[in-house]
């Protein structure tokens, strides 16, 4: 087997078990809220814990990756994320609960950076596009790990039981896979973070990621509450499934889709996508309109980050490693904002009227992305 071959299957890997960890992790979050009887503002509480803790472990890991090949904060972190992802079936108080997850999203956000550097750097050795593909594979380790959690759920399985599998699962081909990443990955420039006036180009990217990642977020931290409470159906996760699906679907064709209408007119279908989708869920909270609507909100939201971490390795200011990580800076916002907000929002006035939010997030990818390719249209004349 040629080694880029292999170092793409290896990547591939730790993209799928990423997704299938944290699905597993977004789609339990019911049973969570049922086991500690949080209401919906106190359950927000919860979900702050994770951007915070991502938010936190940002600067690390950008010093990690453009210090070191990116492998090693790979595989340190990832086996730390599968421990801290059983504490958190384990936890039977709430401080338990609190200390692993934010271990959880802090090593889930070392992991991330890493991983996404490792990809671009391998992009850089292959003639067609391939990042989005392999998003894609972070989205169908997530339909796998959201498939799973809906048996384990219909099954009555126990939250600790379902997380024990996972882990075993994770670290057993986690470890398989760790002899064939990319050990020479490491950027030559562009490893500095440089104060001063923001760079347009990066801005731009951040703000679409940010609210990619308030819509994105929302709907894994809150789709299946969402189904449970205002759809009233008591295998809560086909609502995250749903989702899940379309947007691992809709991933492993962004690459093709890219290069047929190009990237601004791609942004542009998603934001409208997303808006219809989510109005749709509003409009007519029922069992079939809420499939069709989350479906369509996974399929329009699916290309940003693939696109969005692609043209990162485009920046001429900073290295692949540190713009991902500065643009993931305003993902983590965007995540630290959302699912909280959602939950306040829904304490106030409902959850079915908070989910609106995600509209806006939809609509405000249109302004941002003609803003972003008009000033590239600008620097290129």
């Amino acid at each position: 087997m040629k080694q880029s071959t292999s170092q793409r299957l290896s990547i591939s890997a730790y993209f799928f078990l990423f997704g299938f960890g944290f699905a597993t992790w977004a789609s339990r979050i019911p049973s969570i809220k049922s086991n500690f009887d949080f209401n919906e503002a106190e359950l927000g509480n919860l979900l702050l814990v994770m951007p915070i803790s991502s938010l936190i472990g940002l600067p690390i890991s950008g010093w990690l990756v453009s210090k070191f090949n990116s492998r090693i904060p790979l595989f340190i972190s990832f086996i730390i994320i599968v421990i801290s992802l059983y504490l958190i079936g384990t936890a039977s108080s709430l401080a338990e609960l609190v200390i692993a997850v934010s271990l959880f999203a802090f090593c889930t956000r070392i992991g991330n950076i890493s991983i996404n550097t490792m990809s671009l750097a391998l992009q850089k050795t292959q003639e067609k596009k391939i990042i989005g593909s392999f998003h894609g594979l972070w989205s169908l380790g997530g339909l796998a790990g959201a498939l799973f959690s809906t048996i384990m759920v219909s099954a009555n399985v126990l939250m600790k039981d379902h997380f024990l599998y996972v882990c075993i699962f994770s670290l057993v081909f986690g470890i398989l896979s760790f002899p064939f990443l990319m050990d020479k990955d490491k950027s030559s420039s562009g490893n500095k973070l440089i104060l001063g006036k923001p760079d347009k180009y990066i801005l731009y990217l951040g703000l679409m990621v940010f609210f990619g990642a308030l819509c994105e977020g929302g709907m894994f931290d809150w789709s299946g509450v969402y189904f449970k409470e205002v759809v009233g159906e008591e295998v809560f996760t086909l609502g995250y499934l749903i989702f899940m699906t379309f947007m691992a679907l809709s991933r492993f064709y962004s690459d093709r889709l890219v290069d047929e209408i190009g990237m601004k007119n791609t942004y542009l279908l998603g934001a409208g996508i997303v808006t219809i989708g989510m109005a749709i869920v509003i409009i007519f909270p029922t069992y079939w309109p809420v499939l069709i609507g989350f479906s369509l909100v996974g399929i329009g939201v699916a290309s940003v980050f693939p696109m969005t971490f692609s043209l990162a390795g485009s920046s001429k200011k900073y290295s692949p490693g540190m713009a991902i990580s500065i643009i993931s800076t305003y993902g983590i916002i965007g995540m630290l904002i959302g699912p909280p907000l959602v939950g306040y929002l829904a304490h106030l006035v409902g959850l079915k009227y908070a989910f609106i939010l995600f509209i806006i997030c939809g609509l405000m990818l249109i302004p941002l992305s003609r803003a972003f390719f008009r000033l590239e249209n600008d620097s290129a004349e």
